[in-house]
């Protein structure tokens, strides 16, 4: 998704007077020419030039400076341009500069999917607006307020923001930012499945950017249309639109072309072609990561995890996922209200999809242990619960549990269903499941670590366990609850060499084993069994 901000720099040429201020309309010319490595060069020989006391143009040339930087994705280098812009500023009592740059610093910290931050900056910005009674300002604020919304999923919100940007522009006539603006407005109503409103918003909007000779614009709007292909199921024409603009010039632009990589990338996934998808999806990836866009990375890794589903590559689906997961939450912005909503949730349920259906991969070699990791799941799930564990770290418990067994694909099937004791060096190969998992595991980005769970999970109170020998405290607590769930499950199940115990046996035997688990979690699991396990046990 490729959200599209106003042209915000306009150069408006004062006076001549001054050696510094013809370095500022020299660099101006530059800019307006396309030569940016020149207008730098310029702006910042005429900030050299220019007296302490020029005070308010040394603010507009630095907020034109810094502009530029942010064009180029240098982020960092706009932020520290823009703070010392925004200083210069306050101390001219430029209200209006102080706001552009308070607009284009809140864009530095987007695009470093800072939104919290960015929101707040934001509306910095538009409060300044409005003292200054900039209205065209305070509609790109709004415009891109209504960015953020879009990006945590609030649709509503996003909508009433986009509404209000495009009421102050056409008020003003800025015919040359409404079609940027009615862009993202074709995107959002995608999203909503309001396909004739999409199809209405692009169509203005393109006509717009062509009218205002805005090239660069024309094409984003070219490749925003594309998703509202491809989600109402037209993939052909989604496929040549994404082929004709990786071929022309326009894909130069380097979010041009990581946002077109990524499309086409999803369009040959949905044509049936997942190792095409999956060449232009790490292509697009790369891309992503080179413009230090958060958003165009956590999108693309989702969609090259559905590609690696398809070519049943597990181990880089999940690492994928869990990286999209990461910059997805990232994007809350440490603060539970810039919540990114919708995306979070449906990339979590898919987390979750995929690692039920790993579990069952495992479980296919033993039909002696069919539905093992989901009730084992289950039964940790309610004692994790009952210890005090949080939503988002149960989550990610949940996953743990469910691939804690995951190790035994290295297991030979002949020991995993033999119907007698297992040999001692049998025993021994079924015991490096454990350290296979985490192993195979390692290097999978968990925003929470599950690691623990799967190569702990063996180990015993009392130190006489598998595969470190830990004991008491010394092993994660995590690993603790499944344990205990993991044994329970094993005991009431019937097994290769014999029939499933009742619950009251299970319980007898596990007691009896003295040292195996942690004595206060033990009791807890066998209270939920008389309460909240009682008809799933």
């Amino acid at each position: 998704m490729t959200l599209m901000t106003g042209p915000e720099l306009v150069l408006v040429a004062p006076p001549v007077t001054t050696a510094a201020e013809a370095l500022v309309r020299a660099a101006d010319d530059a800019y307006t020419a396309g030569d940016r490595d020149a207008a730098i060069v310029l702006y910042e020989r005429a900030l050299h030039e220019l007296p302490a006391t020029a005070t308010a143009l040394a603010a507009t040339t630095l907020r034109r400076l810094g502009r530029i930087h942010y064009e180029r994705s240098q982020l960092e280098t706009a932020i520290d341009v823009g703070q010392v812009a925004l200083i210069a500023a306050n101390a001219a009592g430029d209200i209006s500069c102080a706001a552009h740059v308070q607009n284009m610093l809140a864009a530095c910290r987007w695009h470093r999917g800072e939104l919290d931050e960015a929101e707040w900056l934001y509306r910095a910005a538009r409060s300044s607006a409005l003292q200054a009674r900039d209205a065209a300002l305070v509609a790109m604020i709004d415009q891109n307020l209504g960015i953020i919304e879009s990006v945590r999923g609030n649709m509503t919100t996003a909508l009433r923001h986009y509404q209000s940007s495009l009421a102050g522009y056409r008020t003003l006539g800025r015919r040359a930012h409404l079609g940027r603006l009615l862009s993202n407005m074709g995107m959002l109503y995608t999203t909503l499945t309001r396909w004739d409103d999409a199809d209405r918003a692009y169509d203005e909007a393109l006509s717009l950017c062509n009218e205002v000779g805005d090239a660069g614009a024309a094409t984003m709007v070219e490749v925003n249309r594309i998703q509202l292909w491809i989600a109402r199921g037209d993939i052909a024409r989604a496929t040549s639109a994404c082929d004709m603009i990786l071929a022309s010039d326009a894909a130069s632009d380097a979010r041009v072309h990581g946002e077109t990589l990524k499309l086409r990338g999803i369009a040959a996934r949905e044509s049936g072609e997942p190792a095409v998808a999956d060449d232009y999806l790490v292509r697009a990836l790369a891309t992503a990561r080179e413009l230090h866009d958060p958003l165009l990375e956590a999108e693309t890794l989702r969609e090259i995890a559905e590609v690696a589903c398809q070519l049943g590559r597990n181990r880089e689906m999940l690492r994928a996922l869990s990286q999209a997961h990461h910059i997805f939450a990232g994007l809350r912005a440490r603060r539970d209200l810039a919540d990114v909503g919708e995306r979070a949730q449906r990339l979590e349920q898919r987390f979750h999809d995929v690692v039920a259906r790993w579990s069952g991969s495992i479980e296919a070699k033993d039909p002696y242990t069919q539905g093992h990791c989901e009730r084992v799941s289950k039964y940790a799930c309610a004692l994790a619960e009952r210890a005090g564990f949080n939503a988002m770290t149960m989550f990610w418990f949940r996953v743990g549990a469910l691939l804690h067994d995951v190790g035994k694909i290295v297991v030979p099937i002949g020991i995993l269903t033999k119907p007698g004791p297992l040999s001692d060096e049998e025993r021994r190969i079924m015991e490096r499941h454990a350290l296979a998992g985490a192993e195979l595991l390692s290097d999978v980005e968990f925003p929470w670590d599950v690691l623990p769970i799967i190569r702990n999970h063996h180990e015993r109170w009392d130190g006489r366990g598998y595969p470190d020998q830990l004991a008491g405290d010394a092993i994660p607590l995590a690993a603790r609850i499944l344990c205990i769930a993991d044994v329970y499950d094993a005991l009431t199940t019937d097994r290769p060499y014999r029939k499933a115990f009742t619950q009251e046996k299970a319980l007898d035997i596990m007691s009896s084993d003295v040292g195996a688990f942690d004595p206060v979690l033990f009791p807890e699991f066998c209270a939920l069994l008389r309460t909240t396990l009682r008809d799933a046990a």
